[in-house]
């Protein structure tokens, strides 16, 4: 079972450095911090030319990761720019158009930000686990209460 976000963005002004700044404000968002160093790697996807696999800095302590600091990397997702191909069977002209996509691993982000060492753990249905994370049952963020809250 693979639980992954994908974005896909097409328009007539969109470039790399948009999609270079969306990453880069999602993983500050999301990790809760400003200090978030990203990698950009050469990579090969299917549907996006060209296409990069994304690194962020971090550093290991007692067997746990800590994002935004340390001299570490991490790959944490795929993207790149569209390919012309498809920009074109979506019915537009690429010559016009461009556009990004990436795509992530909600249960990699998760691992990330929670410190959670293993994945088996996300399908064993314990509630103990949840509560030890601070997940509760039904609870659903909202952009008042903030991430973590």
């Amino acid at each position: 079972m693979f639980h992954q976000v994908e974005a896909l963005v097409i328009d007539e002004h969109t470039h790399m450095g948009h999609l270079k700044w969306t990453l880069e404000e999602f993983c500050k968002a999301f990790f809760e911090t400003e200090n978030v160093k990203m990698r950009f790697r050469a990579s090969h996807f299917p549907f996006t030319e060209p296409s990069m696999e994304v690194d962020i800095n971090c550093s290991w302590e007692g067997g746990q990761v800590k994002v935004g600091e340390g001299d570490d990397w991490l790959e944490i997702l795929g993207s790149g720019m569209v390919h012309p191909n498809v920009i074109r069977a979506g019915g537009l002209n690429p010559d016009r158009y461009q556009g990004y996509a990436f795509g992530i691993g909600l249960d990699r982000l998760a691992m990330l930000k929670y410190g959670i060492p293993d994945l088996r753990a996300f399908f064993e249905a314990d509630l103990r686990w949840l509560r030890h994370y601070g997940f509760r049952a039904l609870d659903v963020p909202t952009l008042s209460g903030g991430l973590s809250a």
